[in-house]
């Protein structure tokens, strides 16, 4: 290396340390997003905030520190979930389009910062819920009361699941790909679908025909809840999900027992999405309607804290620095907070915010 190689080499880090270290000072400081200020695109920079916005029909992206507006990315009409590969490298953009009968999810180069393709999931319809499982994108279809599974390398649905079920809107695919739910909004109902060891089928004769075996299947167990229920979360033991209702209802579902353990009238109009603390202590709800944010005791189902933040209708929890984003659709605002403090630390203007997450492109 040449000695004006070494200086420029010096000079870039040191410019390096001052962004990094302005960055982190403006976290810091509860106040509201500054539209004006941007940071230059730095190839470096690996860790973003992605925030949906149906306005703008684009991806922002953010830095994950400062959460200073880094560029956007156009994906198409109605943006509505999104969800990123283990590697960081691909977001994938769910896009119902319900009064279009939608068929298209996007899909996001994070390394270069571009759309990279449109997956046209047809035959099924209006897809909304994403999971991503084992190089499988695992996608709910609306419009069709399914869930697809797409194969990723060969470009492909390889499975669907059928649920017969209104509105099948989100998804949650368990850990070890041997169960996943799903809330079916209009039908009031959880799907529990589980793979299953299942002895070979006794037929009619009552015996068992020769080299009758016990096979795989999937199967289906319906937990009825409340109708509108949609957002939910399942807790770090897999052993509870919790949901909630635009008629004030909190629903606790025993995935052991496949039933109802609890409900809690929260008296609280229009909840719509909730999600469990990173610590797994407390569960967080809003309120599209009254604006309403909700802390439930996890273990005691009491409420701990009642806060108006704006009308949630999405939220992500961000463990890594133990903040709550909550996307205010109605009022055009992204809300976070402080999950130490439980005090709102950043207002984030965006036009029809919906689903957010955080990457690190590897």
């Amino acid at each position: 290396m040449t000695i004006r190689q070494s200086a420029l080499l010096m000079a870039s880090i040191i410019s390096l340390i001052s962004i990094s270290h302005i960055d982190v000072k403006a976290a810091t400081c509860p106040s509201t997003y500054n539209t004006t200020r941007k940071l230059s695109y730095n190839p470096g920079a690996k860790k973003y905030v992605l925030i949906l916005s149906k306005a703008s029909q684009s991806v922002l992206v953010l830095d994950y520190a400062s959460l200073d507006s880094i560029t956007s990315i156009a994906v198409g009409t109605d943006p509505h979930e999104i969800i990123t590969n283990p590697d960081g490298h691909l977001a994938y953009v769910s896009r119902p389009e319900m009064n279009a009968q939608g068929h298209h999810i996007a899909v996001l180069d994070l390394k270069n910062l571009r759309l990279s393709q449109t997956i046209d999931t047809r035959p099924f319809f209006i897809p909304h819920g994403l999971a991503y499982h084992q190089a499988q994108l695992w996608y709910t279809a609306q419009g069709s009361k399914a869930v697809a599974v797409y194969d990723i390398k060969h470009q492909k649905v390889e499975q669907v699941f059928g649920t017969g079920q209104d509105f099948t809107h989100l998804i949650y695919v368990r850990p070890d790909g041997k169960a996943f739910y799903t809330t079916n909004v209009e039908s009031g109902t959880i799907s529990i679908f589980e793979l299953r060891d299942l002895p070979p089928y006794m037929p009619p004769t009552g015996v068992l025909p020769a080299g009758a075996k016990s096979t795989k299947q999937w199967r289906q167990t319906l937990v009825c809840v409340d109708p509108g229920c949609e957002g939910f979360d399942v807790s770090k033991d897999g052993k509870e999900l919790w949901t909630a209702s635009p008629n004030g209802n909190i629903v606790i579902v025993d995935l052991e027992g496949k039933q109802v353990k609890a409900r809690i009238n929260t008296h609280v109009m229009g909840l719509h999405r909730l999600k469990i603390t990173p610590d797994g202590k407390t569960v967080c709800v809003v309120s599209v309607k009254t604006g309403d944010l909700l802390y439930y005791n996890r273990q005691t189902h009491q409420l701990e804290q009642k806060a108006h933040i704006g009308q949630g209708a999405g939220i992500y929890m961000d463990k890594n620095s133990n903040r709550m984003f909550i996307s205010c659709t109605p009022n055009n605002y992204v809300s976070v907070i402080d999950l130490t403090t439980r005090k709102e630390i950043r207002k984030i203007p965006t036009g029809r915010p919906d689903g957010i997450t955080s990457v690190t492109v590897n």
